[in-house]
Protein backbone atom coordinates (compact mmCIF):
# COMPACT_ATOMS: atom_id res chain seq x y z
CA UNK A 1 0.00 0.00 0.00
CA UNK A 2 1.20 3.39 -0.75
CA UNK A 3 2.13 5.88 2.27
CA UNK A 4 0.32 9.05 2.24
CA UNK A 5 -0.14 11.51 5.33
CA UNK A 6 -3.03 11.19 7.72
CA UNK A 7 -5.71 13.75 6.41
CA UNK A 8 -8.27 15.17 9.16
CA UNK A 9 -7.17 11.67 11.05
CA UNK A 10 -8.29 9.58 9.28
CA UNK A 11 -6.78 6.18 8.91
CA UNK A 12 -5.68 4.61 5.16
CA UNK A 13 -8.25 2.08 5.34
CA UNK A 14 -11.21 5.00 6.27
CA UNK A 15 -9.09 7.27 3.20
CA UNK A 16 -9.42 4.82 0.63
CA UNK A 17 -13.41 3.98 1.05
CA UNK A 18 -13.36 7.84 0.72
CA UNK A 19 -11.69 8.23 -1.93
CA UNK A 20 -13.45 4.87 -4.02
CA UNK A 21 -16.70 6.92 -3.56
CA UNK A 22 -15.47 10.14 -4.93
CA UNK A 23 -13.81 7.99 -7.71
CA UNK A 24 -16.81 6.13 -8.41
CA UNK A 25 -19.41 7.90 -7.23
CA UNK A 26 -18.57 11.49 -7.34
CA UNK A 27 -19.45 12.09 -3.80
CA UNK A 28 -17.11 14.00 -1.74
CA UNK A 29 -16.00 12.96 1.92
CA UNK A 30 -18.94 15.64 3.44
CA UNK A 31 -21.11 13.29 1.31
CA UNK A 32 -22.41 16.27 -0.83
CA UNK A 33 -21.30 15.97 -4.63
CA UNK A 34 -18.58 16.84 -6.94
CA UNK A 35 -18.59 20.02 -8.30
CA UNK A 36 -17.04 20.33 -11.82
CA UNK A 37 -17.07 22.43 -15.15
CA UNK A 38 -16.89 20.59 -18.66
CA UNK A 39 -16.34 22.63 -21.92
CA UNK A 40 -14.64 25.22 -19.95
CA UNK A 41 -17.60 26.53 -18.66
CA UNK A 42 -20.64 24.67 -18.25
CA UNK A 43 -21.05 23.64 -14.53
CA UNK A 44 -21.94 19.94 -13.85
CA UNK A 45 -22.74 17.62 -11.00
CA UNK A 46 -19.73 15.34 -10.16
CA UNK A 47 -21.90 12.52 -9.98
CA UNK A 48 -22.54 12.79 -13.86
CA UNK A 49 -18.60 12.49 -14.90
CA UNK A 50 -16.63 10.69 -12.45
CA UNK A 51 -13.92 9.42 -13.12
CA UNK A 52 -14.94 5.82 -13.51
CA UNK A 53 -16.80 6.28 -16.70
CA UNK A 54 -14.08 6.77 -18.86
CA UNK A 55 -11.07 5.16 -16.45
CA UNK A 56 -12.53 2.41 -15.58
CA UNK A 57 -12.80 0.93 -12.35
CA UNK A 58 -9.34 -0.84 -12.38
CA UNK A 59 -7.77 3.08 -13.21
CA UNK A 60 -6.62 1.49 -16.40
CA UNK A 61 -8.34 3.76 -19.10
CA UNK A 62 -10.68 2.83 -22.15
CA UNK A 63 -10.90 2.81 -25.69
CA UNK A 64 -14.27 4.58 -27.17
CA UNK A 65 -13.75 4.72 -30.82
CA UNK A 66 -10.93 7.01 -31.50
CA UNK A 67 -10.72 8.22 -28.05
CA UNK A 68 -8.00 6.98 -25.26
CA UNK A 69 -8.72 7.05 -21.84
CA UNK A 70 -5.36 6.75 -20.54
CA UNK A 71 -4.36 4.43 -17.05
CA UNK A 72 -5.32 7.10 -13.96
CA UNK A 73 -3.79 4.23 -11.41
CA UNK A 74 -0.48 5.80 -9.17
CA UNK A 75 1.43 3.34 -10.80
CA UNK A 76 1.17 4.79 -14.46
CA UNK A 77 0.77 8.20 -13.11
CA UNK A 78 4.06 8.71 -11.12
CA UNK A 79 6.33 7.48 -13.81
CA UNK A 80 6.80 9.26 -17.25
CA UNK A 81 4.72 8.16 -19.88
CA UNK A 82 6.22 6.65 -22.79
CA UNK A 83 4.71 7.89 -26.85
CA UNK A 84 3.18 5.09 -28.34
CA UNK A 85 5.42 2.61 -30.16
CA UNK A 86 8.70 4.12 -28.74
CA UNK A 87 11.41 2.01 -27.94
CA UNK A 88 12.29 2.63 -24.19
CA UNK A 89 15.49 3.00 -23.48
CA UNK A 90 15.99 2.47 -20.05
CA UNK A 91 14.36 -0.65 -20.08
CA UNK A 92 16.08 -1.85 -22.75
CA UNK A 93 18.96 -4.08 -20.38
CA UNK A 94 15.76 -5.45 -18.08
CA UNK A 95 13.90 -8.50 -17.60
CA UNK A 96 13.17 -11.57 -20.69
CA UNK A 97 14.69 -10.31 -23.69
CA UNK A 98 17.03 -8.07 -23.01
CA UNK A 99 20.28 -8.22 -24.72
CA UNK A 100 22.76 -5.29 -25.84
CA UNK A 101 22.63 -5.78 -29.18
CA UNK A 102 19.05 -4.22 -28.82
CA UNK A 103 20.70 -1.05 -27.31
CA UNK A 104 19.45 1.85 -29.22
CA UNK A 105 21.74 5.63 -29.06
CA UNK A 106 19.38 8.08 -26.84
CA UNK A 107 19.24 10.33 -30.82
CA UNK A 108 16.93 7.85 -31.71
CA UNK A 109 14.41 7.82 -28.73
CA UNK A 110 11.04 9.41 -28.87
CA UNK A 111 10.94 12.16 -26.08
CA UNK A 112 8.17 11.26 -23.05
CA UNK A 113 5.18 11.92 -24.21
CA UNK A 114 4.74 13.91 -20.48
CA UNK A 115 6.75 13.76 -17.28
CA UNK A 116 6.02 11.75 -14.16
CA UNK A 117 3.23 13.47 -12.14
CA UNK A 118 3.34 14.54 -8.62
CA UNK A 119 0.83 15.21 -5.80
CA UNK A 120 0.79 18.99 -7.26
CA UNK A 121 0.56 18.09 -10.29
CA UNK A 122 -1.97 15.85 -10.43
CA UNK A 123 -3.98 18.12 -7.94
CA UNK A 124 -3.78 20.88 -11.42
CA UNK A 125 -4.22 18.25 -13.09
CA UNK A 126 -8.16 17.32 -11.96
CA UNK A 127 -8.47 20.73 -11.02
CA UNK A 128 -7.82 23.11 -14.32
CA UNK A 129 -6.77 20.27 -16.87
CA UNK A 130 -3.07 21.05 -17.56
CA UNK A 131 -0.51 18.02 -17.10
CA UNK A 132 3.22 17.68 -16.23
CA UNK A 133 4.16 18.91 -19.64
CA UNK A 134 2.01 21.85 -19.82
CA UNK A 135 -0.57 20.11 -22.51
CA UNK A 136 -4.50 21.75 -21.83
CA UNK A 137 -6.84 18.29 -21.73
CA UNK A 138 -9.53 17.96 -23.96
CA UNK A 139 -12.58 20.03 -23.00
CA UNK A 140 -14.57 16.68 -22.10
CA UNK A 141 -12.28 16.02 -19.09
CA UNK A 142 -13.84 17.75 -16.05
CA UNK A 143 -12.24 20.46 -14.23
CA UNK A 144 -13.04 19.48 -10.36
CA UNK A 145 -13.54 21.92 -7.56
CA UNK A 146 -12.05 19.64 -4.86
CA UNK A 147 -10.23 21.40 -1.61
CA UNK A 148 -6.92 19.96 -0.20
CA UNK A 149 -8.29 17.83 2.32
CA UNK A 150 -10.22 16.44 -0.22
CA UNK A 151 -7.69 16.07 -3.13
CA UNK A 152 -5.09 14.48 -0.80
CA UNK A 153 -7.76 11.68 -0.08
CA UNK A 154 -8.49 10.73 -4.08
CA UNK A 155 -4.60 11.10 -4.42
CA UNK A 156 -4.32 8.27 -1.84
CA UNK A 157 -6.82 5.97 -2.90
CA UNK A 158 -5.35 7.03 -7.12
CA UNK A 159 -1.77 5.74 -5.67
CA UNK A 160 -3.41 2.12 -4.21
CA UNK A 161 -5.64 1.41 -7.20
CA UNK A 162 -4.20 -1.72 -9.48
CA UNK A 163 -0.97 -1.86 -7.66
CA UNK A 164 -0.57 -5.50 -6.82
CA UNK A 165 -1.87 -8.56 -8.71
CA UNK A 166 -5.14 -9.91 -7.51
CA UNK A 167 -4.91 -13.47 -5.85
CA UNK A 168 -4.52 -16.34 -7.87
CA UNK A 169 -1.90 -15.46 -10.21
CA UNK A 170 1.62 -15.78 -10.19
CA UNK A 171 4.11 -15.47 -12.23
CA UNK A 172 3.97 -18.70 -13.88
CA UNK A 173 0.00 -19.68 -13.77
CA UNK A 174 -3.90 -18.44 -13.69
CA UNK A 175 -5.91 -20.21 -11.20
CA UNK A 176 -9.17 -20.36 -12.14
CA UNK A 177 -12.52 -22.42 -10.35
CA UNK A 178 -15.58 -23.83 -12.39
CA UNK A 179 -18.75 -24.54 -10.03
CA UNK A 180 -21.19 -27.39 -10.81
CA UNK A 181 -24.09 -28.31 -8.02
CA UNK A 182 -25.77 -31.33 -7.33
CA UNK A 183 -29.03 -32.20 -9.33
CA UNK A 184 -26.69 -31.17 -12.59
CA UNK A 185 -27.23 -34.58 -14.37
CA UNK A 186 -23.81 -36.55 -15.23
CA UNK A 187 -24.11 -35.90 -19.02
CA UNK A 188 -24.67 -31.85 -18.67
CA UNK A 189 -21.61 -31.79 -16.14
CA UNK A 190 -19.33 -33.63 -18.97
CA UNK A 191 -21.13 -31.50 -21.48
CA UNK A 192 -19.68 -28.59 -19.93
CA UNK A 193 -16.55 -29.49 -18.23
CA UNK A 194 -15.24 -31.84 -21.07
CA UNK A 195 -15.06 -28.87 -23.72
CA UNK A 196 -13.81 -26.27 -20.76
CA UNK A 197 -11.27 -28.52 -20.05
CA UNK A 198 -10.37 -28.94 -23.64
CA UNK A 199 -9.90 -25.52 -24.33
CA UNK A 200 -7.88 -24.94 -20.72
CA UNK A 201 -5.77 -27.85 -22.24
CA UNK A 202 -4.91 -26.38 -25.73
CA UNK A 203 -4.22 -22.42 -24.18
CA UNK A 204 -1.47 -24.55 -21.93
CA UNK A 205 0.35 -26.61 -24.90
CA UNK A 206 1.40 -23.06 -26.14
CA UNK A 207 3.97 -22.80 -22.93
CA UNK A 208 6.99 -23.56 -24.74
CA UNK A 209 7.16 -21.17 -27.69
CA UNK A 210 5.68 -18.41 -25.44
CA UNK A 211 8.60 -18.92 -22.48
CA UNK A 212 11.38 -19.09 -25.28
CA UNK A 213 10.00 -16.03 -27.27
CA UNK A 214 10.13 -14.21 -23.56
CA UNK A 215 13.73 -15.35 -22.88
CA UNK A 216 15.27 -14.97 -26.30
CA UNK A 217 12.89 -12.48 -28.40
CA UNK A 218 13.26 -8.45 -28.58
CA UNK A 219 13.03 -6.88 -26.11
CA UNK A 220 10.44 -4.74 -26.99
CA UNK A 221 7.58 -7.69 -26.95
CA UNK A 222 9.32 -8.88 -23.44
CA UNK A 223 5.47 -7.64 -21.97
CA UNK A 224 3.52 -9.59 -24.36
CA UNK A 225 5.16 -12.71 -24.26
CA UNK A 226 6.24 -12.37 -20.67
CA UNK A 227 2.46 -11.98 -19.76
CA UNK A 228 1.60 -15.71 -20.71
CA UNK A 229 0.62 -17.69 -18.13
CA UNK A 230 -1.02 -21.25 -17.74
CA UNK A 231 -4.47 -22.06 -16.86
CA UNK A 232 -5.10 -24.36 -13.97
CA UNK A 233 -8.67 -25.20 -12.97
CA UNK A 234 -10.43 -26.40 -9.94
CA UNK A 235 -13.42 -27.59 -10.24
CA UNK A 236 -16.20 -26.90 -6.89
CA UNK A 237 -18.86 -29.30 -6.54
CA UNK A 238 -21.45 -28.33 -4.28
CA UNK A 239 -24.65 -30.16 -2.86
CA UNK A 240 -26.38 -30.30 -0.08
CA UNK A 241 -29.26 -27.51 0.93
CA UNK A 242 -28.94 -24.36 -1.19
CA UNK A 243 -28.46 -21.82 1.91
CA UNK A 244 -25.06 -23.87 2.63
CA UNK A 245 -23.66 -23.34 -0.82
CA UNK A 246 -22.08 -20.10 -0.13
CA UNK A 247 -20.38 -21.16 3.07
CA UNK A 248 -19.03 -24.70 1.07
CA UNK A 249 -17.87 -21.94 -1.75
CA UNK A 250 -15.88 -19.91 1.06
CA UNK A 251 -14.45 -23.40 2.15
CA UNK A 252 -12.85 -23.88 -1.71
CA UNK A 253 -11.78 -20.35 -1.76
CA UNK A 254 -9.81 -20.62 1.45
CA UNK A 255 -8.10 -23.96 0.44
CA UNK A 256 -7.63 -22.14 -2.92
CA UNK A 257 -8.16 -19.20 -3.83
CA UNK A 258 -8.86 -18.59 -8.00
CA UNK A 259 -9.16 -15.31 -9.96
CA UNK A 260 -12.07 -16.00 -11.51
CA UNK A 261 -14.95 -18.80 -12.52
CA UNK A 262 -15.15 -19.99 -16.18
CA UNK A 263 -18.25 -21.71 -16.95
CA UNK A 264 -20.16 -23.49 -14.33
CA UNK A 265 -23.58 -24.92 -13.94
CA UNK A 266 -26.04 -24.95 -11.68
CA UNK A 267 -29.54 -26.69 -10.91
CA UNK A 268 -31.99 -23.75 -10.08
CA UNK A 269 -31.07 -20.59 -9.75
CA UNK A 270 -27.27 -19.23 -9.86
CA UNK A 271 -27.77 -16.36 -6.96
CA UNK A 272 -26.23 -18.43 -4.46
CA UNK A 273 -23.14 -17.85 -7.07
CA UNK A 274 -23.50 -14.53 -7.88
CA UNK A 275 -24.18 -13.59 -4.51
CA UNK A 276 -20.39 -14.85 -2.75
CA UNK A 277 -18.68 -13.44 -6.68
CA UNK A 278 -19.93 -10.12 -5.72
CA UNK A 279 -18.74 -10.50 -1.73
CA UNK A 280 -15.80 -11.26 -2.87
CA UNK A 281 -15.39 -9.40 -6.00
CA UNK A 282 -14.26 -12.38 -8.28
CA UNK A 283 -15.36 -12.22 -11.92
CA UNK A 284 -18.31 -15.14 -12.75
CA UNK A 285 -17.73 -15.39 -16.56
CA UNK A 286 -20.51 -17.28 -18.80
CA UNK A 287 -21.85 -20.08 -16.11
CA UNK A 288 -24.46 -22.06 -17.87
CA UNK A 289 -28.10 -20.80 -16.78
CA UNK A 290 -31.18 -19.87 -17.38
CA UNK A 291 -32.17 -18.51 -14.16
CA UNK A 292 -29.09 -15.72 -13.65
CA UNK A 293 -29.55 -12.88 -10.93
CA UNK A 294 -31.21 -9.82 -13.04
CA UNK A 295 -29.49 -6.53 -11.74
CA UNK A 296 -28.07 -3.29 -13.04
CA UNK A 297 -25.65 -2.85 -10.14
CA UNK A 298 -23.92 -5.81 -9.57
CA UNK A 299 -20.61 -6.18 -11.26
CA UNK A 300 -18.83 -9.67 -11.28
CA UNK A 301 -20.60 -12.07 -12.92
CA UNK A 302 -20.95 -11.60 -17.06
CA UNK A 303 -24.11 -13.97 -18.59
CA UNK A 304 -25.12 -15.32 -21.54
CA UNK A 305 -28.14 -13.82 -20.98
CA UNK A 306 -30.74 -12.64 -18.63
CA UNK A 307 -32.62 -16.43 -19.51
CA UNK A 308 -35.80 -16.80 -18.90
CA UNK A 309 -36.43 -13.54 -17.38
CA UNK A 310 -35.07 -11.92 -21.16
CA UNK A 311 -38.14 -14.46 -22.77
CA UNK A 312 -40.95 -12.48 -20.51
CA UNK A 313 -39.40 -9.34 -21.06
CA UNK A 314 -39.78 -10.55 -25.18
CA UNK A 315 -43.13 -11.77 -24.48
CA UNK A 316 -43.84 -8.11 -22.67
CA UNK A 317 -42.57 -5.73 -25.70
CA UNK A 318 -43.76 -7.94 -28.40
CA UNK A 319 -47.97 -7.97 -26.84
CA UNK A 320 -47.61 -4.68 -26.06
CA UNK A 321 -46.38 -3.39 -29.73
CA UNK A 322 -49.00 -5.77 -31.33
CA UNK A 323 -52.36 -5.31 -29.15
CA UNK A 324 -54.30 -2.20 -29.51
CA UNK A 325 -53.88 -0.23 -26.10
CA UNK A 326 -56.25 2.07 -26.06
CA UNK A 327 -58.57 0.18 -23.55
CA UNK A 328 -57.44 -1.52 -20.68
CA UNK A 329 -56.33 -4.99 -20.93
CA UNK A 330 -55.81 -7.89 -19.33
CA UNK A 331 -53.05 -10.76 -19.37
CA UNK A 332 -52.95 -13.71 -17.43
CA UNK A 333 -50.06 -15.49 -16.47
CA UNK A 334 -50.12 -19.20 -14.87
CA UNK A 335 -47.39 -21.12 -13.77
CA UNK A 336 -46.21 -23.07 -10.45
CA UNK A 337 -44.85 -21.00 -7.26
CA UNK A 338 -41.01 -21.58 -7.02
CA UNK A 339 -40.99 -23.08 -10.99
CA UNK A 340 -38.73 -21.78 -13.74
CA UNK A 341 -41.80 -20.68 -15.21
CA UNK A 342 -41.90 -17.79 -12.26
CA UNK A 343 -38.50 -15.94 -13.56
CA UNK A 344 -40.51 -15.74 -17.33
CA UNK A 345 -43.45 -14.25 -15.28
CA UNK A 346 -41.48 -11.35 -13.91
CA UNK A 347 -40.07 -10.85 -16.61
CA UNK A 348 -43.45 -9.97 -18.24
CA UNK A 349 -44.83 -8.09 -14.78
CA UNK A 350 -41.84 -6.00 -14.83
CA UNK A 351 -41.68 -4.77 -18.34
CA UNK A 352 -46.36 -4.36 -18.45
CA UNK A 353 -46.12 -2.47 -15.53
CA UNK A 354 -44.00 0.25 -17.35
CA UNK A 355 -47.41 0.25 -20.13
CA UNK A 356 -49.52 1.30 -17.44
CA UNK A 357 -52.75 0.02 -19.52
CA UNK A 358 -51.66 -3.49 -19.11
CA UNK A 359 -53.13 -5.36 -16.32
CA UNK A 360 -51.10 -8.67 -15.15
CA UNK A 361 -52.99 -11.52 -12.99
CA UNK A 362 -51.22 -14.03 -11.99
CA UNK A 363 -52.61 -18.03 -11.28
CA UNK A 364 -49.17 -19.31 -8.96
CA UNK A 365 -50.08 -23.04 -8.56
CA UNK A 366 -48.62 -24.69 -5.70
CA UNK A 367 -45.64 -27.02 -6.55
CA UNK A 368 -47.93 -30.46 -5.99
CA UNK A 369 -50.94 -28.57 -6.92
CA UNK A 370 -52.93 -30.48 -9.80
CA UNK A 371 -53.38 -28.83 -13.03
CA UNK A 372 -57.14 -29.28 -13.81
CA UNK A 373 -59.97 -28.50 -16.17
CA UNK A 374 -62.38 -27.18 -13.38
CA UNK A 375 -59.13 -25.03 -12.23
CA UNK A 376 -58.94 -23.54 -15.54
CA UNK A 377 -62.65 -23.05 -16.09
CA UNK A 378 -62.51 -20.91 -12.70
CA UNK A 379 -59.49 -18.88 -13.84
CA UNK A 380 -60.86 -18.06 -16.81
CA UNK A 381 -64.46 -17.30 -16.57
CA UNK A 382 -63.42 -14.73 -13.17
CA UNK A 383 -60.65 -13.15 -15.42
CA UNK A 384 -61.74 -12.98 -19.27
CA UNK A 385 -57.93 -12.22 -20.22
CA UNK A 386 -57.66 -10.99 -23.90
CA UNK A 387 -54.12 -12.54 -23.43
CA UNK A 388 -52.54 -15.65 -21.06
CA UNK A 389 -49.23 -16.66 -20.77
CA UNK A 390 -48.69 -20.16 -20.08
CA UNK A 391 -44.87 -20.21 -18.23
CA UNK A 392 -45.41 -24.59 -18.04
CA UNK A 393 -43.39 -27.54 -18.54
CA UNK A 394 -44.87 -29.85 -21.31
CA UNK A 395 -46.75 -32.19 -18.51
CA UNK A 396 -48.98 -29.27 -17.27
CA UNK A 397 -49.12 -27.47 -20.80
CA UNK A 398 -50.79 -30.65 -22.27
CA UNK A 399 -53.55 -29.92 -19.79
CA UNK A 400 -54.02 -26.51 -20.35
CA UNK A 401 -53.86 -26.82 -24.00
CA UNK A 402 -56.01 -29.69 -24.33
CA UNK A 403 -58.71 -27.54 -21.87
CA UNK A 404 -58.12 -24.44 -24.06
CA UNK A 405 -58.74 -26.06 -27.64
CA UNK A 406 -62.29 -26.86 -26.41
CA UNK A 407 -63.32 -23.63 -25.83
CA UNK A 408 -65.48 -22.23 -27.80
CA UNK A 409 -63.82 -18.71 -26.91
CA UNK A 410 -60.36 -18.60 -26.93
CA UNK A 411 -57.64 -16.00 -25.51
CA UNK A 412 -57.11 -14.32 -28.90
CA UNK A 413 -53.14 -14.39 -27.93
CA UNK A 414 -51.78 -17.22 -26.17
CA UNK A 415 -47.74 -17.68 -25.13
CA UNK A 416 -45.34 -19.89 -23.85
CA UNK A 417 -41.54 -21.32 -23.25
CA UNK A 418 -39.70 -23.26 -26.25
CA UNK A 419 -37.43 -23.30 -23.29
CA UNK A 420 -39.52 -24.46 -20.83
CA UNK A 421 -41.59 -26.90 -23.11
CA UNK A 422 -37.58 -28.27 -24.14
CA UNK A 423 -39.02 -28.28 -27.72
CA UNK A 424 -41.85 -30.84 -27.48
CA UNK A 425 -43.87 -29.14 -29.46
CA UNK A 426 -46.70 -32.03 -29.20
CA UNK A 427 -47.87 -30.39 -26.01
CA UNK A 428 -49.74 -27.17 -28.28
CA UNK A 429 -52.36 -28.78 -30.32
CA UNK A 430 -52.98 -28.32 -34.12
CA UNK A 431 -56.29 -26.57 -33.48
CA UNK A 432 -54.42 -23.47 -31.41
CA UNK A 433 -51.17 -22.96 -33.09
CA UNK A 434 -52.59 -19.76 -35.07
CA UNK A 435 -52.84 -18.50 -31.68
CA UNK A 436 -49.83 -19.73 -29.64
CA UNK A 437 -46.49 -17.51 -29.69
CA UNK A 438 -43.25 -18.83 -28.21
CA UNK A 439 -40.43 -17.31 -26.92
CA UNK A 440 -37.06 -18.45 -28.98
CA UNK A 441 -34.31 -17.38 -26.88
CA UNK A 442 -31.53 -18.95 -29.34
CA UNK A 443 -30.62 -18.50 -33.24
CA UNK A 444 -33.09 -19.92 -35.68
CA UNK A 445 -32.34 -23.26 -37.06
CA UNK A 446 -31.79 -21.82 -40.59
CA UNK A 447 -29.59 -19.14 -39.07
CA UNK A 448 -26.90 -21.33 -37.37
CA UNK A 449 -26.90 -24.64 -39.14
CA UNK A 450 -23.22 -23.48 -40.39
CA UNK A 451 -22.13 -22.88 -37.05
CA UNK A 452 -23.61 -25.95 -35.31
CA UNK A 453 -21.58 -28.66 -38.10
CA UNK A 454 -18.09 -26.03 -37.40
CA UNK A 455 -19.09 -27.17 -33.55
CA UNK A 456 -19.91 -30.44 -34.13
CA UNK A 457 -16.52 -31.14 -36.39
CA UNK A 458 -14.81 -29.64 -33.69
CA UNK A 459 -15.99 -32.18 -31.12
CA UNK A 460 -15.38 -35.06 -33.65
CA UNK A 461 -11.33 -34.02 -33.78
CA UNK A 462 -11.88 -33.76 -30.02
CA UNK A 463 -13.38 -37.15 -29.64
CA UNK A 464 -15.85 -35.24 -27.35
CA UNK A 465 -19.66 -36.71 -27.85
CA UNK A 466 -22.55 -34.86 -28.96
CA UNK A 467 -24.84 -34.58 -25.95
CA UNK A 468 -26.16 -31.29 -25.09
CA UNK A 469 -25.25 -28.75 -27.59
CA UNK A 470 -26.62 -25.44 -25.78
CA UNK A 471 -24.44 -26.46 -23.13
CA UNK A 472 -21.55 -27.48 -25.19
CA UNK A 473 -21.73 -24.60 -27.79
CA UNK A 474 -22.18 -21.95 -24.74
CA UNK A 475 -18.58 -23.57 -23.52
CA UNK A 476 -16.96 -23.56 -26.95
CA UNK A 477 -18.10 -19.58 -27.16
CA UNK A 478 -16.17 -19.11 -23.99
CA UNK A 479 -13.25 -20.45 -24.93
CA UNK A 480 -12.83 -19.13 -28.40
CA UNK A 481 -13.23 -15.18 -26.18
CA UNK A 482 -11.57 -15.80 -22.97
CA UNK A 483 -7.34 -15.37 -24.88
CA UNK A 484 -8.48 -12.33 -26.03
CA UNK A 485 -10.13 -11.29 -22.61
CA UNK A 486 -6.49 -12.53 -21.25
CA UNK A 487 -4.07 -11.33 -23.77
CA UNK A 488 -5.70 -7.59 -23.33
CA UNK A 489 -4.60 -7.36 -19.73
CA UNK A 490 -1.39 -8.11 -20.86
CA UNK A 491 0.18 -8.54 -17.58
CA UNK A 492 -2.08 -6.01 -15.31
CA UNK A 493 -4.03 -9.17 -13.62
CA UNK A 494 -6.75 -7.17 -12.07
CA UNK A 495 -10.07 -8.81 -11.24
CA UNK A 496 -11.78 -5.51 -12.95
CA UNK A 497 -9.89 -4.78 -15.31
CA UNK A 498 -10.27 -8.68 -16.33
CA UNK A 499 -14.24 -7.69 -16.76
CA UNK A 500 -13.52 -4.73 -18.05
CA UNK A 501 -11.46 -6.46 -20.66
CA UNK A 502 -14.87 -7.87 -22.14
CA UNK A 503 -16.44 -4.59 -21.89
CA UNK A 504 -14.05 -3.48 -24.45
CA UNK A 505 -14.55 -6.58 -26.99
CA UNK A 506 -16.16 -6.10 -30.23
CA UNK A 507 -19.58 -8.10 -30.92
CA UNK A 508 -18.99 -11.67 -31.54
CA UNK A 509 -20.90 -14.42 -34.23
CA UNK A 510 -18.07 -16.23 -35.29
CA UNK A 511 -17.91 -19.01 -32.71
CA UNK A 512 -21.35 -18.24 -31.01
CA UNK A 513 -23.62 -20.82 -32.13
CA UNK A 514 -26.57 -20.58 -29.71
CA UNK A 515 -27.55 -17.03 -30.41
CA UNK A 516 -27.19 -14.82 -33.42
CA UNK A 517 -24.23 -12.51 -31.53
CA UNK A 518 -22.67 -11.58 -28.24
CA UNK A 519 -22.49 -7.50 -27.72
CA UNK A 520 -20.46 -6.10 -24.74
CA UNK A 521 -19.97 -2.54 -23.42
CA UNK A 522 -19.03 -1.06 -20.00
CA UNK A 523 -20.48 -2.33 -17.33
CA UNK A 524 -22.94 -4.64 -19.62
CA UNK A 525 -23.66 -8.01 -17.74
CA UNK A 526 -25.53 -9.98 -20.53
CA UNK A 527 -24.51 -10.13 -23.95
CA UNK A 528 -27.14 -12.03 -25.43
CA UNK A 529 -29.33 -9.01 -25.64
CA UNK A 530 -32.94 -10.54 -27.83
CA UNK A 531 -35.22 -13.41 -28.18
CA UNK A 532 -37.48 -13.97 -30.89
CA UNK A 533 -41.02 -14.47 -30.95
CA UNK A 534 -41.67 -17.59 -33.25
CA UNK A 535 -45.22 -19.61 -34.19
CA UNK A 536 -45.35 -23.04 -35.50
CA UNK A 537 -46.07 -24.46 -38.84
CA UNK A 538 -48.22 -27.37 -39.39
CA UNK A 539 -47.18 -31.17 -38.95
CA UNK A 540 -45.94 -33.62 -36.47
CA UNK A 541 -42.34 -31.71 -36.89
CA UNK A 542 -43.51 -28.35 -37.63
CA UNK A 543 -41.02 -25.93 -38.87
CA UNK A 544 -40.87 -22.61 -36.82
CA UNK A 545 -42.20 -19.07 -38.07
CA UNK A 546 -40.45 -16.02 -37.26
CA UNK A 547 -42.71 -13.68 -36.49
CA UNK A 548 -40.31 -10.85 -34.75
CA UNK A 549 -36.63 -10.05 -35.00
CA UNK A 550 -34.30 -10.75 -32.59
CA UNK A 551 -35.82 -8.37 -30.11
CA UNK A 552 -32.99 -6.47 -28.44
CA UNK A 553 -33.54 -5.23 -24.88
Amino acid sequence: MAETESVDGLSSEEMLVLGERMYRDGILPSGEPIQSMVSIDVPVDGRMFTCVNCHQRSGLGSVEGSVITWPINGKELYIPRRRTGAWNATKQKQGPGASERWSLPSQYQAADARPAYNDATLARLLREGIDPAERVLERGMPRYQINDSDMAVLTHYLKNLSIENDVGVDKNKIRFATVVTEGVSAVDKEAMLAILKTHIDTHNTQTRPHQRRASAGPFYKTEKYGAYRQFELDVWELSGPRDTWQSQLDTYYQAGPVFAMLGGIASGSWAPIHDFCEEHEMPCIFPITDQPVVSDTDWYTLYFSKGLYQEGETAARYLHSALDIGQDINVMQIYRTGSAGAMLAQGVRENMRKSGVITTTDWKLGADEPMTDKLLQQHFETQRPLAVMLWLDDKDMLVATDWLAKQSQQPETVFASWKLLEGNTSAIPDSLRENVYLTYPRDLPENNAMKISVLKRWLNIRKIPVTNLDIQSQMYSLGWILPGAISHMRSEFYRDYFMESFDMMHDQDYAVAVFPRLTFGPGQRYAAKGCYIVQLGEGEQPHLIKKSEWIIH
